[in-house]
């Protein structure tokens, strides 16, 4: 007996090591992930450079709580992104690295976080560990969480909300940490709390742990946790009245629900499109891992997904607004489902064969036809890439058609050093190719041009990119309208185009870069 549990310690013992060891490497190759290079492009339109110019504002002015832009009051979202930057940009100065680091972290520790969950809504490792490392290799996740954006800082939160709810089963000290959470969650993207807390509250009824709720841990921490948030609300709404509300709340929130807003637009099937684009090679595993979380639907894991897909996905589908990062919160609790799924198949070799070689083939050949365009526009990092694309899904199918199932780890492999290699050349935003660089531009505004000044543009629309690397506000306008503020002795940024239509008398040209001339009245 006694010897019995002995062994039963040491096992205990050897799988808690086991379990650090892992939650250590994914930290660490997590962050290596989301942190290199994270400066080597710049900042893109519209989230990147609205925030880096609010952080920038704050940094310069103090003015913690009433965020400007432009010098105008910002009332779109919560401040906690922005003070996190504006606390970088006092660190290490203004730049894009210290604009994504606060963001980049955060994203970066969903990864371990998530595994945590796993582990305890799986009560088992090696699906948490799979769960975790899908998460940390998909290819939106750590696009956009390498970005200064709000939407990986939300899903970390949510997973660390998730995690004390799921402790608080053995100590329910945990649920002081689902009141801080919810705090953290309304401080970075306010509304969204709504959605995130219902999924929250409908996870504990479906976990039979509603004895929570009689918890004082649980209001404790929801009171001290949610009191900075309420005591922000209340400030901006008596500073700012009626106008905050209408912004902050109709306009930036429940307006999206039922209204297109700026053009945001699309069909109810809009976000299956987005996984299908980007989802590849693991959405291969996820109409396997729903079916497992509707078999596994009475298991924490299993009523974990079912919600999120339900409840999150379905809303943001019914929306009349879309976005492609509204999608973002959906992909820990699909790779849930996808680790679940490869578990099943690492333990019980369930292959299917030629679905899997098949695409698993195809994906192959596109790398090898990636490598080949790549090759023409001379980028070398792109063309290892794609290398390294082909080589691992061709050794994935060959191994899925032996009914081996270390084709998992060369998946994993594979896809870790293709999103590692995406991020180490300066193509991993590649919506900066949309419009034109706006460097070169802003340097010659910044060079002739005092800070802060008003400055008009032939261009389409405004850029808050621009705005931030040019130190000044650049408001689009029509030819009527520029020609008038040329007489009123404004400064004028023109195309090509509308430098030919614009009756230039009496004006001087200052200079010219990247095909726009910047011009004021003599």
């Amino acid at each position: 007996m006694y010897h019995t549990n002995i062994a039963k310690l040491f096992t205990k013992r050897t799988v808690m090591f086991r379990e650090k060891e892992w939650l250590f490497s994914l930290l660490v190759i997590s962050l290596v992930l989301w942190l290199i290079f994270l400066g080597n492009s710049p900042l893109r339109d519209w989230d990147e450079g609205t925030y880096a110019i609010v952080a920038r504002e704050i940094y310069r002015t103090g003015n913690w709580l009433y965020p400007t832009l432009q010098g105008e009051p910002f009332l779109l979202k919560p401040p906690l992104m922005q003070w996190f930057i504006a606390c970088c940009y006092q660190l290490g100065g203004v730049q894009e690295f210290t604009t994504r680091l606060p963001g980049a972290v955060l994203t970066a520790l969903g990864v371990p976080l998530l595994y945590l969950v796993g582990c305890l809504a799986f009560k088992q490792s090696l699906p948490a560990l799979f769960a975790a490392l899908v998460y940390l290799t998909m290819l939106p996740v750590v696009r956009h969480g390498r970005l200064a954006m709000l939407d990986g800082m939300t899903i970390s939160f949510f997973l660390l909300l998730l995690f004390c709810l799921l402790k608080a089963r053995q100590n329910r000290k945990y649920t002081l940490g689902v009141g801080f959470c919810l705090g953290l969650i309304i401080f970075t993207k306010g509304t969204i709390v709504l959605l995130l807390g219902a999924i929250a509250c409908l996870f504990m009824l479906a976990d039979r742990q509603l004895a929570l709720l009689k918890s004082p841990y649980l209001w404790v921490g929801i009171l001290l946790g949610n009191a900075p948030a309420i005591a922000w609300y209340t400030a901006q709404w008596q500073h700012y009245g009626n106008t905050f509300l209408e912004v902050h709340f109709q306009a930036q929130a429940f307006d999206r629900l039922t209204q297109t807003v700026e053009g945001n637009s699309g069909p109810v099937w809009y976000y299956l499109l987005e996984l299908l684009k980007y989802g590849f090679p693991w959405l291969l595993f996820l109409p396997g891992g729903l079916y497992l979380a509707w078999e596994k639907r009475h298991e924490s894991w299993g009523s974990l997904v079912l919600l999120v897909t339900i409840i999150y996905f379905g809303t943001i589908s019914l929306m009349r607004t879309k976005l492609p990062w509204y999608v973002m919160p959906v992909y820990p609790f699909f790779a849930l489902a996808i680790g679940a799924n490869l578990s099943e198949v690492w333990h019980n070799r369930h292959f299917r064969v030629r679905t899997w070689t098949i695409f698993l083939a195809i994906i192959s050949i596109a790398g090898l036809g990636g490598s080949v365009y790549f090759f023409m526009k001379k980028e070398p990092i792109l063309i290892v890439m794609s290398i390294v694309l082909a080589i691992s899904m061709s050794i994935a199918a060959w191994l899925v058609k032996q009914r081996d199932r270390n084709f998992i780890p060369v998946l994993f492999a594979g896809m870790y050093l293709v999103l590692t290699l995406l991020v180490s050349s300066q193509s991993w935003i590649w919506e900066l190719n949309e419009a034109f660089p706006v460097k070169p531009v802003a340097e010659l505004i910044r060079a002739n041009v005092s800070a802060g000044t008003q400055i008009y543009t032939s261009f389409a629309y405004g850029r808050p990119s621009l705005d931030f690397y040019s130190d000044c506000k650049v408001t689009a306008a029509t030819l009527p309208i520029l020609q008038q503020m040329l007489s009123n002795k404004s400064y004028l940024l023109l195309d090509n185009e509308a430098l030919q239509q614009i009756n230039l008398t009496g004006s001087k040209i200052i200079g010219a870069a990247n095909g726009f001339t910047l011009i004021t009245k003599n």
